[in-house]
């Protein structure tokens, strides 16, 4: 992979209609890996992201780290999921917010909230495979529009030993979510 220590490859435009990038103010770009296949179908950063919400003393600056992924071999509806808490699950209640669960999976629709337009499709799409995946997997945000695909610990700054990790994560994520 290919690093640089500022956003060389211009991913704050590709990304800015994710939920994420549209948060707060000074937002940043910084310590990206880059890597692309070959055949250019497969387009892989990992990067950490910084903005800052609030001001003056209650200023509070939120990083984490991203896997992001622009693959020619998805086809994914826009997904938004994140950690259920509380009250998410009071608002869904009350019919005030949409949240996707399945049945066979009461572990996972009670750890995610998990949203999109496309119901029936979004359930085609994220398959046993990706219900056990996040089950096991627990506290990622996960955002997806068509070929991108983007997921992370909200507010959490990986040490780089733990970059390798959050590479494999997201490899086989996209191995379970291509067309095949």
């Amino acid at each position: 992979m290919s690093y640089a220590e500022t956003d060389d490859w211009g991913l704050m435009e590709l990304l800015k209609d994710f939920e994420l990038f549209q948060k707060g103010r000074r937002r940043k770009i910084s310590n990206v890996l880059h890597s692309v296949d070959d055949f250019l179908e497969l387009n892989i950063s990992i990067f950490d992201y910084e903005y800052v919400i609030g001001k003056n003393k209650k200023r509070n600056r939120k990083q984490q780290t991203v896997f992001f992924l622009r693959s020619r071999s998805l086809g994914l509806p826009e997904i938004y999921m994140r950690p259920e808490n509380f009250l998410h699950r009071i608002a869904n209640y009350l019919n005030l917010s949409q949240d996707i669960d399945f049945e066979e999976f009461p572990k996972f629709s009670k750890q995610y909230l998990l949203q999109g337009e496309d119901e029936e499709y979004i359930r085609h799409i994220i398959n046993e495979e990706v219900l056990q995946f996040f089950t096991k997997e627990k506290g990622w945000t996960l955002e997806a529009i068509n070929f991108f695909l983007m997921f992370h610990h909200h507010n959490k700054l990986l040490k780089p030993w733990e970059i390798k990790q959050l590479f494999k994560k997201g490899m086989k994520l996209h191995e379970i979510l291509e067309i095949k």
